[in-house]
């Protein structure tokens, strides 16, 4: 079976993953950009960038998405090779 998969194919909850930490950093980015005007002394951004900062936590929990059904394809292959 190893031998008929390529070493490079994606497997189940890659995409989540990648989504996952695409997100996380823009979410990280947006902290950064609103928190930043606090230490320089500027007018503070609107509300809603807070709002962006929240995207950290959606991008972790899209990557822990990713990371439980990957572990779920994994523990589906290992029952399968069993007999």
């Amino acid at each position: 079976m190893r031998d008929k998969t390529p070493a490079n194919s994606p497997e189940a909850g890659d995409r989540l993953i990648r989504a996952g930490a695409i997100v996380f950093f823009l979410g990280a980015l947006a902290t950064l950009v609103t928190v930043a005007p606090l230490f320089l002394g500027t007018n503070p951004f609107p509300t809603y960038m807070f709002g962006l900062s929240m995207l950290m936590g959606v991008g972790f929990l899209l990557a822990a998405a990713g990371l439980l059904r990957s572990a779920a394809a994994g523990r589906r292959r290992a029952r399968a090779v069993r007999p």
